[in-house]
């Protein structure tokens, strides 16, 4: 009499499933911490201590851009200063 048992192929298809699905598991943690590691945005500049507005006026919205901080007054005026945020480069006039 032969003691060795039938090997089962329902129990070896699910083997390798399991063992395929383990592994798409691993590749797609591995691609997705790539992508967010490329895709997330760098640290940008950081704004000015202190920007010098003129007497009077409140500040409605401030946008940082390369060489220049912008600043949208309440008074409807966009103030364009240096990096610095100490020279006033222009003044735009805003329509309502």
């Amino acid at each position: 009499m032969d003691d060795t048992p039938a090997r089962d192929t329902g129990l070896a298809i699910l083997k390798w499933l399991v063992i395929g699905l383990t592994a798409t598991m691993l590749l797609s943690m591995v691609v997705l911490v790539w992508l967010f590691y490329t895709r997330l945005p760098r640290p940008v500049a950081a704004l000015p201590d202190a920007i010098a507005l003129p007497q009077g006026t409140g500040v409605e919205a401030v946008t940082l851009g390369r060489g220049f901080v912008l600043v949208v007054t309440d008074a409807g005026e966009a103030l364009v200063y240096d990096a610095t945020g100490t020279v006033l480069r222009r003044t735009i006039e805003l329509s309502p």
